[in-house]
């Protein structure tokens, strides 16, 4: 595997190159997504680049500061931040008047008010065993009464939405209060996930059979074409009440800037945000070197000739200076995300909590070149090694613990001869059970993917076991994943609040029905540690509990930890404000960017 170096003849060609067409007279914000998205409906999806959108079209009650660093809540359509009770259990809110859904056929010509009674409906879809949320228990383990609600669902085959639900109270018409079945001490995060924005009643029954590309919000932009897997195009909604930016940004000098740049400004600042999918590395950089794209990710591939890298720190990386003169600005920030494979326990092959199974999951934990050839090959030493479930530098990661599999394939054989794996004639092993042994590995068809599978393919070639690559659409394999029908698959996810419980709920045995437990990893041990930090307020106990919880799943093994991920990503001269967000990593950023004449 060799590093592609086609960087420096690119830019000869790209700075003779004319633009590829004229201006729009609009503000047109072009971005790329290197995956396919799977729709607009806040209650059913989770994959990052739904939610990407989802986030510029609909309003949680609260929202995390631009520029704030440590992170920072703020109160987004709620008027101020919300009341707490004593005992931590009753949140009363009051949603600011005058705010609108943007224009909609569903409201027949009049202005719709967003209202409290908006908010209680859109959390009780969340408990609809129809809408079938992967993040359900983000709200049903919390909100008093909202399980049973939707309990009685599953019974009766529908969802009452005009039954009272005690923890669920419209006060008014702009006051709502929850009342939460225990103490919670990081609710306020989730009151800012970007899944909980309100949706319309009318619009959610309007367009019940295609809710996933009917999205009609509150947020700063509306969903004007979809073509799934190719384009999506947002365009700024009229109705939106066009706050004034109020980031708090840092002494750094970058922050200040984009403060001095942005003060007094309402937001957001270009007319149309255009999304291509582009899932190859290659072209998404082409376009962005062409002026097709106004910011992008530097792929791997050019991160030798783009950056330059510390050999010692990856903390410090700079711009090449022949970008630099172009006016291309780098961002360069570690991410509150994780890499991981995980196994689905309830598969017979690679399932399972029997010795010989944790035996087979370790060996190929073992097997897998982690520092050697995927931090190089894959990440160009742009990320560092995950030693816990958590993401480094969050609340809950564990920064004493080391569960990093330590890379030993020669061990890892020992492992599978111990407990059975022979090698047959064919110099492949066999179950114990003398079957042959086949691991499915779900992928994808991109060039990145392909090179990922190399580095697979010698994992288990090192260990004398046969893989299949399944190759479908990152989407596909997302929704095979939440039904438990793929054997193995690798992928990453950012967190949606910075805290470890974010990272550890995809781990409890409560999250395997909605499918957000993609490995169907169940141990009471963890359970326990789990509901345990819940009832915490952060400290030392409570990191004790995320400390518990790390080491039963190293003990078990459901997942091969990846690394956590900086973000070098690129922005041309002429864009204005551009500043990743640990939270709001794809879309976040869409609303405070400008785009200057160029």
């Amino acid at each position: 595997m060799k590093h592609l170096k086609w960087l420096p003849a690119l830019l000869v060609g790209a700075s003779l190159m004319p633009f590829a067409h004229a201006a729009d007279p609009a503000k047109v914000l072009r971005v790329a997504f290197a995956a396919p998205e799977t729709g607009f409906d806040p209650g059913k999806v989770n994959d990052v680049y739904s939610i990407g959108v989802i986030e510029n079209i609909f309003d949680p009650l609260l929202r995390y500061d631009y520029l704030a660093r440590p992170l920072k809540l703020k109160p987004n359509t709620a008027a101020a931040m919300p009341e707490i009770s004593a005992d931590g259990k009753v949140y009363t809110i009051r949603i600011k008047p005058g705010i609108y859904f943007a224009d909609d056929p569903v409201f027949k010509g009049k202005k719709r008010e967003l209202t409290a009674a908006d908010y209680a409906y859109s959390f009780k879809r969340y408990a609809d065993p129809v809408v079938n949320s992967p993040v359900a228990n983000m709200l049903t383990d919390w909100i008093a009464g909202l399980a049973e609600a939707g309990a009685r669902a599953s019974k009766t085959g529908k969802f009452d939405y005009d039954a009272p639900i005690s923890g669920l109270q419209v006060l008014d018409r702009y006051t709502l209060r929850l009342t939460l079945v225990k103490p919670n001490y990081i609710f306020l995060y989730t009151l800012a996930a970007k899944q909980f924005g309100a949706v319309a009643r009318e619009a959610i029954e309007a367009y019940h059979k295609d809710t996933l590309s009917h999205p009609v919000g509150t947020g700063p932009f509306m969903l004007k074409e979809w073509k799934q897997g190719s384009k999506i195009v947002l365009v700024a909604n009229p109705s939106y009440r066009r706050p004034v930016f109020d980031g708090e940004p840092t002494a750094d000098p970058e922050d200040q800037k984009i403060a001095h740049d942005l003060a007094g400004k309402r937001l957001p600042l270009v007319d149309r945000v255009e999304i291509r999918v582009i899932e190859e590395d290659q072209p998404r950089w082409l376009s962005f070197l062409n002026k097709q794209l106004d910011i992008v990710g530097v792929p791997k591939a050019a991160m030798k000739t783009a950056l330059h890298v510390s050999d010692n720190d990856p903390f410090q990386t700079t711009l090449n200076p022949v970008l630099a003169k172009r006016g291309l600005r780098l961002s360069h920030v570690l991410n509150l995300d994780v890499t991981y494979a995980f196994f689905n326990m309830q598969d017979p092959v690679v399932g399972g909590y029997t010795k010989d199974k944790i035996a087979l999951r370790r060996a190929i934990a073992m097997a897998y070149p982690l520092k050697q050839e995927v931090l190089p090959l894959i990440y160009g030493n742009q990320a560092i090694p995950m030693q816990g479930v958590v993401s480094t530098g969050m609340a809950g990661s564990s920064p004493n613990f080391q569960g990093q599999v330590k890379y030993d394939p020669a061990t890892g054989n020992a492992l599978l001869d111990q407990f059975g794996y022979k090698i047959g004639a064919d110099g492949y092993r066999t179950l114990p059970s003398g079957k042959p042994l086949v691991i499915e590995q779900a992928t994808q068809a991109s060039a990145s993917d392909k090179q990922f599978n190399q580095i697979w393919q010698k994992t288990f070639d090192d260990l004398h076991i046969r893989v299949k690559f399944k190759v479908a659409k990152w989407n596909e394999n997302l929704k095979s994943a939440y039904a438990h029908k793929l054997q193995m698959w690798s992928l990453g996810g950012s967190a949606a609040m910075p805290d470890g419980d974010d990272s550890m709920i995809e781990l409890w045995s409560q999250s395997i029905p909605s499918g957000s437990n993609l490995s169907a990893f169940s141990r009471p041990a963890f359970d326990r540690a789990f509901e345990a930090s819940r009832m915490i307020p952060p400290g030392p106990e409570r990191e004790a509990k995320f400390e518990t919880m790390n080491r039963v799943v190293a003990a078990y093994q459901p997942y091969v930890l990846g690394v956590t991920r900086f973000t070098n990503s690129l922005s041309q001269g002429y864009v204005k404000g551009y500043k990743p967000h640990p939270i709001s990593t794809v879309g976040g950023f869409w609303r405070f960017v400008d785009i200057a004449k160029h």
